[in-house]
């Protein structure tokens, strides 16, 4: 397939774009103008088959959205946000663990949530006094094997394996989101969440605000 007129059009079917693991605090219940940014510990990206001047767009747009829908998200959730040829699966545990992937949208969900588990228990077990939950700025707890994993499951077929270990994934719920403005609480606007955001640079924000479909805009970045 041929991604004509937009930053993907070299991508390949099936890709992962980015992983990557957040801490959040909020409760259930919680408004979500109340809950405080989720903290970003680790991400990786795999971005060899986009232009050198487009990727850094591609990192502050992956980083604003998955910031974005772990702190729309209530724990113990699992919800993917469809957009146009692309989605994006989050899984915010319990603990408040996160993880986010975006992908192609032939990449099949439920690889891509069976992949978010091992990387969360990985996580856990390489701190295992649960100091991350302190974490107040991104990038404070390195995650290296999120640089292999992106790697090594581009090809979804290598996940067959966990698959068999996680039949459990087959009795839960996904909640989907087939636009982006579903995903968000009611009344909230995406330009403004954007105006506010401190992952975009004025650079992006600009072309966001001259875009006359945000939609438009967050596919073309995206």
């Amino acid at each position: 397939r041929v991604h004509g007129g937009n930053i993907l059009s070299n991508a390949w079917i099936m890709k992962l774009i980015s992983i990557t693991i957040y801490k959040c605090q909020h409760a259930n219940g919680t408004p979500v103008a109340n809950r405080d940014q989720p903290v970003q510990m680790h991400a990786s990206h795999e971005l060899q088959s986009f232009g050198y001047f487009q990727r850094g767009g591609i990192k502050e747009m992956t980083a604003f959205f998955g910031r974005t829908f772990v702190r729309q998200s209530d724990l113990n959730v699992r919800k993917t946000v469809k957009h146009q040829e692309y989605d994006c699966h989050v899984y915010v545990a319990g603990d408040g663990l996160a993880g986010v992937i975006f992908a192609d949208d032939e990449y099949p969900p439920r690889v891509a949530f069976t992949l978010l588990n091992k990387i969360l228990d990985e996580f856990r077990q390489l701190y295992p006094t649960g100091n991350w939950k302190q974490a107040t700025t991104d990038n404070t707890f390195p995650f290296p094997k999120l640089d292999e994993y992106i790697r090594h499951y581009q090809d979804p077929h290598n996940a067959d394996a966990l698959l068999k270990i996680m039949r459990d994934l087959d009795e839960t719920k996904i909640i989907l989101h087939k636009t982006i403005e579903s995903a968000l609480e009611r009344n909230q606007k995406l330009e403004d969440l954007i105006d506010r955001s401190n992952d975009l640079s004025s650079m992006s924000k600009s072309f966001a605000k001259n875009s006359k479909d945000l939609n438009k805009c967050s596919c073309v970045i995206l």
